[in-house]
């Protein structure tokens, strides 16, 4: 995909995205995007049409990488206005403003401006640590992204409920030490949990991440995927990160 020019800042960098052909500015001065946003993208259900909204969308990430996999509208949502210029940047430095748009908006109103149940698939990728557990960082951007400052699990989860129509996905990435509330959450505003994958950094140690897809209004029914080993014995990525990072098996 052929990029365009747009204004790069001095605490900025252009990054090359996977192995997509796709760009992505970044800067040490707010979160970067990281393994477990890619993890997201790969492991949801995309439809192959139809209208995705990525919420805490940060630089953009979600949806450019989720513009590989489907023809749909992207949506991304951020409350950060700095995130949501670079979010926008990024969009026109790879050429995607007819199939992505970014918004400025607070997750739990955005329903107030699309409408309820007006999306086949969404993700988030929230933060998640409340606001008093852990180093709280200075930088008032990393705080937010990590920190549950802006929004609560639930309500991410409530505002996921409102977005996606009946029989619509929702995925998201969350540490495991949360399991049991994303799954009650879910239940709460008619989600039911369908898919659950735990990635480990290795193989003796504890899962440290897991992404979960659950149904609008479906029926009980959770499987149970095979874990993801981050790193093998040779403290290397596996093949299937291999494979998403560089388009092989290493």
């Amino acid at each position: 995909m052929e990029q365009t020019k747009v204004p790069i800042y001095s605490s900025e960098r252009i990054d090359d995205l996977l192995n997509q052909n796709l760009k992505i500015i970044q800067s040490e001065e707010v979160f970067s995007f990281s393994v477990d946003a890619v993890l997201l993208s790969r492991f949801c259900s995309v439809p192959v049409r139809g209208r995705i909204v990525d919420l805490c969308s940060g630089n953009g990430v979600i949806p450019l990488l989720l513009s590989v996999r489907s023809k749909a509208h992207i949506t991304g949502v951020e409350i950060q206005e700095r995130l949501v210029e670079m979010a926008r940047r990024n969009v026109r430095l790879n050429r995607l403003e007819e199939r992505i748009e970014i918004v400025h908006e607070d997750l739990k109103q955005y329903h107030l401006q699309s409408g309820y149940g007006q999306f086949d698939l969404v993700t988030v990728n929230p933060p998640y640590l409340p606001p008093g557990s852990g180093d709280r960082n200075m930088n008032e951007h990393v705080a937010i992204a990590r920190h549950e400052i802006k929004c609560t699990l639930e309500d991410v989860i409530a505002a996921c409920g409102r977005l996606a129509k009946s029989g619509g996905k929702v995925a998201i990435v969350h540490r495991p030490s949360r399991l049991a509330d994303i799954c009650t959450y879910m239940r709460k505003y008619k989600m039911e949990p369908k898919r659950i994958r735990l990635v480990h950094p290795k193989k003796e140690a504890e899962a440290n991440m897991v992404l979960i897809e659950a149904i609008r209004d479906g029926k009980p029914d959770l499987r149970v995927l095979p874990p993801l080993i981050v790193y093998n014995d040779q403290q290397q990525y596996c093949d299937e990160l291999m494979e998403i990072y560089y388009g092989n098996k290493g």
